[in-house]
């Protein structure tokens, strides 16, 4: 598996990425009724730096990075991670996590923060633990999940 730049020959294999995870809405605060050119508006947002882990050709996850604030707040790095569900438990969002801390201390930033991580979204909250971030703060019944309704998300922070 590489990790490298997004191409516009990869934006249909990202869209197929995408597109479940939105329709599940547990994971990203993101409507879950975005077509196709919403979606992938989003992803490629001005700023967003987007990657995609390629296994043999096959586009399996995809991720952003930007600033995660302007201004004063522009030292500290925010990235989406999104995996194939084919290609879950293959270690795709650890190498995605890892490429994208160290591209973002080469961009210069100081730190990586993610705003919002679903509290009951177990996996990611433990990779990230494990790959060093910390939970600086719990926002009550922040997020509508679909089947459980309303939960905490988390904000998670590390230095770079």
């Amino acid at each position: 598996m590489t990790i490298r730049p997004a191409a516009p020959a990869d934006t249909d294999a990202i869209w197929s990425i995408l597109e479940p995870v939105l329709r599940a809405g547990e994971t990203y605060a993101l409507p879950r009724e975005w077509n196709r050119r919403q979606a992938l508006e989003y992803w490629f947002s001005d700023g967003h730096e987007v990657f995609v882990a390629d296994d043999g050709g096959d586009v399996i996850g995809c991720y952003y990075l930007h600033a995660n604030q302007r201004g004063g707040g522009a030292h500290v790095a925010n990235c989406g991670y999104i995996t194939s569900a084919a290609s879950s438990g293959r270690g795709v969002a650890t190498a995605m996590c890892e490429h994208s801390l160290q591209r973002a201390a080469e961009q210069g930033y100081r730190a990586m923060q993610f705003n919002l991580v679903i509290s009951t979204n177990e996996r990611a909250v433990n990779l990230w633990r494990r790959l060093g971030f910390d939970i600086v703060g719990t926002i009550p019944k922040a997020f509508e999940h679909p089947r459980l309704g309303f939960v905490d998300a988390l904000v998670m922070h590390r230095m770079l």
